[in-house]
């Protein structure tokens, strides 16, 4: 794996950053090229290449392939659920056409590995709420999910029929303090950070007992890798693994963060995102990961917010 050349479309989102700098550090700086649409985020200059690039230019990206070297690409750039439900056809041209672009570019030219993201979002009311399996039913209420169990039945074709080696997880609702929130519904998990140590008080769009899965990015970033570095033999699922760490409510993590700042508030005002994250799984059976390439997380809810709060007080330059 050491000899690769990465490409990463999405490089500055909330993803992409800190897989980016995870990646830099395993296979060197030059050898992970970064791009976004959007100007390169703080944390990433000085690090390695960077090039402004829109993934939905397909002539621009394979001419970066083919200048560069490149033998994996990770395709992060996406609209997510909150957002996309703003406007479905934008979300749409967007998520599925840049997959497909570069499930095309990668057979075309014999890359060794493509990794492509997949959610939680694929799932939906009818899906089992508790401890969702691995295989069960899936049925997407939001262009975002339907986008998302599209792309890995798409992934899952090019595998089958061309033998190209796509990977993905289904990741649940991501916590991270170095990247901004992206617009997902589960980003509330996030901001309440933001808001408990910058004014006291938060206003969750999510009513107080609404489980969902939720990882620390460290945990999702060392599991992308894991995954990518696992044997082919040991990646036995062609569609995306479910992925889990932890599951809890507003109500919880609000706890959490009083264990820090007794005075801390919070409120609820449920919005259009309750009815997204009603549609969603409480918790997550990840076993199949855990069975075939090991997969373990590393954080739960009081070790992720002591993490946060840590960080954000100095990167807000609080005296909390």
């Amino acid at each position: 794996m050491k000899n690769e050349k990465v490409l990463i479309l999405g490089a500055c989102g909330q993803i992409g950053v800190e897989l980016t700098i995870a990646l830099r550090k395993a296979y060197g700086n030059n050898n992970v090229v970064a791009t976004d649409i959007q100007a390169e985020h703080h944390l990433l200059k000085g690090t390695g290449p960077f090039y402004n690039l829109n993934v939905m230019d397909a002539p621009a990206i394979l001419a970066m392939i083919k200048k560069e070297g490149i033998t994996q690409i990770y395709l992060l750039a996406a609209l997510l659920s909150a957002t996309g439900e703003k406007d479905p056809m934008r979300a749409w041209d967007i998520n599925m056409k840049s997959l497909l672009q570069v499930l095309d570019m990668a057979v075309q030219e014999k890359l060794t590995r493509v990794y492509w993201p997949s959610s939680i979002a694929v799932f939906g009311p009818t899906t089992p709420r508790d401890n969702t399996p691995q295989q069960t039913i899936v049925e997407p209420r939001t262009v975002y999910g339907i986008s998302k169990y599209a792309g890995e039945l798409w992934c899952q074709y090019y595998r089958q029929r061309y033998g190209l080696d796509v990977r993905s997880l289904r990741y649940p609702g991501l916590i991270s303090w170095k990247g901004e929130p992206g617009g997902g519904t589960t980003d509330y998990a996030v901001d309440i950070y933001y808001e408990a140590l910058q004014k006291g008080h938060f206003t969750c769009f999510l009513s107080e007992n609404t489980y969902l899965p939720m990882m620390y990015m460290d945990d999702a970033i060392r599991g992308t890798i894991e995954l990518m570095e696992a044997p082919l033999e040991k990646v036995k699922l062609t569609m995306a693994y479910n992925i889990g760490a932890i599951s809890f409510s507003p109500k919880e993590i609000a706890a959490s963060i009083q264990k820090h700042i007794p005075d801390f508030k919070i409120d609820y005002a449920p919005d259009f995102r309750q009815q997204i994250a009603d549609g969603w799984p409480k918790s997550i059976d990840d076993s199949a990961a855990r069975a075939d390439w090991g997969w373990q997380h590393n954080f739960d809810l009081n070790r992720m917010s002591n993490e946060m709060l840590m960080h954000l007080k100095d990167k807000l330059e609080l005296a909390v």
